[in-house]
């Protein structure tokens, strides 16, 4: 349900850059959506769908780009993506990871008209 709240708050962020830009129709949202952020596209998309209505943004396509995981190991210090549900380090074989990337969410473009 956490991505009702997000999603209202990425219509708003959206409103307002389109607004003072002087926009009349917000066409396309790009967002950046980390593999670790527990963010589902599908549910984000329903809920905008929903809360869109009757707002410049109606209509609007929301495109997703998917950040994979990334994690810097905390023995030797490289950084690296994991490989499935793996997270050892693939330099050092150690498993003290601390996640460096992946648990995006950010709007990171909006098209108007």
């Amino acid at each position: 349900m956490h991505e009702l709240s997000v999603t209202q708050s990425i219509l708003e962020v959206a409103l307002a850059h389109a607004q003072r830009a002087g926009a009349t129709r917000i066409l396309r949202i790009s967002l950046a959506v980390g593999e670790l952020s527990g963010i589902v596209g599908e549910s984000v998309q329903f809920y905008f769908d929903i809360i869109s209505k009757e707002t410049m943004a109606e209509g609007a396509e929301l495109v997703f780009r998917h950040v994979p995981a990334r994690f810097r190991c905390l023995e030797c210090g490289t950084e690296y993506e994991p490989g499935g549900p793996d997270w050892t380090c693939p330099q050092c074989g150690a498993l003290r990871p601390i996640a460096v990337g992946g648990r995006e969410l950010l709007v990171e473009s909006i098209e108007v008209e």
